[in-house]
């Protein structure tokens, strides 16, 4: 059973700037959480019991986010905020936590690398830590996925999900086809390609489950022309093996929610918010006068 997780969390956020000039992309907020909050809380939801955050500079703040603060928990007894105590409650995660950084900025790909020893000889998934599946991260994805990597003895799996044919250039692709047994196995993948060049419409969304094997064919990945390694060209070469790729297909209730852009954040942010269960009514009703308005 896959028990540990890797969170690649260096980038730089460059889609979001300014907001990301001094904070970093994975805690800015939806609705009432940062974004890896609810990553974290995904993969712990699905078994999850130690994760490694692949950081870089600027990033402490992910670091203090899951640390104690024994202060602040001081701060709100005292003042009797129960409720608000009562947000403090992820501190108590049934999860260790692991820091280290990437020195330089050299893509995915090595940002995963830098989890190898954390990984050691056995099985790993990898979250990205700018995507959250599902509503609320209301999502068993992960557990399936890891149910599936055990039981057909993969090399990967990765879940996908379809996207419009017209926005698949910002997305990797893949190409599939039917393993027999019920099963969607990956012969390739392509980064970004345009709407034409895409093998079909089932975009990567950001969970992968890998066997030790991924970090051999990473080190085997010739940087690009950005000077970059790229994930998918190490995943590639497994399929090429002839090892067992395998793709697990998301339902819509728990579509991929990808911060990757300012028209991604609002969207996801609003959607989070009408959804919040304290707040929600409220926000719909104020949203609605204001676009009565315009």
């Amino acid at each position: 059973m896959i028990r540990s997780a890797i969170v690649p969390v260096a980038g730089h956020g460059t889609r979001l700037l300014p907001a990301t000039k001094s904070q970093p992309k994975e805690m800015l907020p939806v609705a009432r959480k940062p974004i890896v909050q609810y990553v974290v809380e995904e993969l712990v939801a699905n078994g999850i019991e130690q994760i490694l955050f692949i950081t870089g500079r600027n990033k402490n703040s992910i670091e203090n986010h899951f640390d104690s603060d024994p202060e602040l928990t001081r701060v709100l007894r005292s003042g009797n905020k129960k409720e608000l105590l009562s947000e403090l409650e992820f501190e108590e995660l049934e999860a260790h936590f692991f820091y280290t950084r990437q020195r330089f900025q050299r893509g995915l790909g090595d940002a995963v690398l830098c989890g190898e020893n954390f990984a050691g000889e056995l099985p790993v998934v990898v979250a990205l830590g700018d995507s959250i599946l599902g509503l609320h991260a209301q999502s068993r994805a992960v557990s399936r996925m890891i149910e599936l990597f055990e039981s057909k003895r993969a090399s990967c799996v990765i879940a996908v999900e379809e996207v419009p044919r017209n926005e698949v250039s910002h997305y990797g692709i893949v190409d599939v086809t039917d393993g027999g047994d019920g099963t969607l196995r990956i012969t390739s993948l392509v980064e970004k390609p345009s709407p034409e060049e895409a093998p079909s419409n089932l975009a990567i969304a950001g969970r992968y489950a890998f066997s030790p094997l991924i970090f051999d064919m990473i080190r085997r990945v010739s940087p690009d022309k950005r000077e970059e390694i790229q994930l998918t060209n190490a995943i590639q070469m497994l399929c090429e093996e002839g090892k067992r790729v395998l793709a697990l297909k998301l339902p819509p209730s728990e579509r991929r929610y990808d911060i990757g852009n300012f028209p991604s954040y609002f969207e996801t942010f609003v959607e989070f918010a009408l959804a919040d269960p304290l707040y929600g009514p409220q926000f719909r009703q104020t949203l609605d006068r204001m676009l009565a308005k315009t």
